[in-house]
């Protein structure tokens, strides 16, 4: 715990000095804890040092470990299949990573039974790698309109991953923002952009949510 605790601290003061960079306030962020093929000791020492949102990239982990911590705030932020679809509306908060409008339909769907409304994030692909999810950037027009019709989904942000070349990574994040302006008047008004490696220069270019595992909980297991 002692581990979490100083590696969270850091992170704090790294996204706190980002902000005062960009002249934003550090409110604004939401920090996002990845906890990807950790074991649910994990997430209950983290919320011991004060983290509350918590990320997971498959189904199956998510309904293994939001239950047994119903006061954290649950995130899906990986690729998912339709038929996991009411999983997701069950135990997550957001859904940040949809891509299809068949996707967006099964989970609109689901929403409808469990009588609640679904916040998500489309994502979009801009660093244009093929082993990616996402769309690639002339598609979100499409997708965004066709969401319209699906009452119980409702448009929050963009999310994407960015390159691993860092040299790359800032003008990724900024044609993320570039979308995502186009679509504030519909309630867009967030974006999932930054991991580990590359956290401080998304929050520069306006992140409004940072999906931080390494960096917090060390090499993954």
């Amino acid at each position: 715990m002692h581990q979490i605790s100083e590696r969270f601290s850091q992170v704090q003061e790294r996204i706190t000095k980002a902000c005062h960079s960009a002249g934003r306030d550090v409110r604004e962020v939401t920090l996002i804890a990845v906890t990807k093929t950790w074991p649910p000791e994990i997430v209950g020492a983290a919320l011991e040092v004060g983290l509350m949102d918590f990320g997971e990239n498959k189904v199956q982990e998510l309904v293994a470990k939001a239950p047994l911590f119903p006061t954290a705030n649950w995130y899906m932020i990986g690729h998912l299949q339709r038929n996991k679809a009411r999983q997701v509306v069950a135990h997550a908060r957001e859904f940040h990573a949809l891509d299809s409008l068949r996707l967006a339909r099964a989970l609109n769907r689901h929403a409808e039974q469990a009588e609640r409304v679904l916040p998500c994030f489309v994502q979009v692909n801009v660093s244009g790698e093929d082993s990616k999810f996402g769309l690639h950037p002339p598609l979100v027009d499409e997708l965004i309109a066709q969401m319209n019709d699906l009452e119980y989904l409702r448009l929050t942000g963009l999310m994407t991953l960015a390159s691993p070349d860092v040299r790359k990574v800032r003008d990724e994040f900024r044609l993320l923002r570039s979308i995502q302006s186009r679509y504030v008047h519909l309630g867009c008004q967030h974006l999932s952009m930054g991991m580990s490696g590359d956290y401080e220069i998304a929050i520069e270019e306006g992140a409004t949510h940072v999906r931080i595992g390494s960096a917090l909980f060390g090499p993954r297991r």
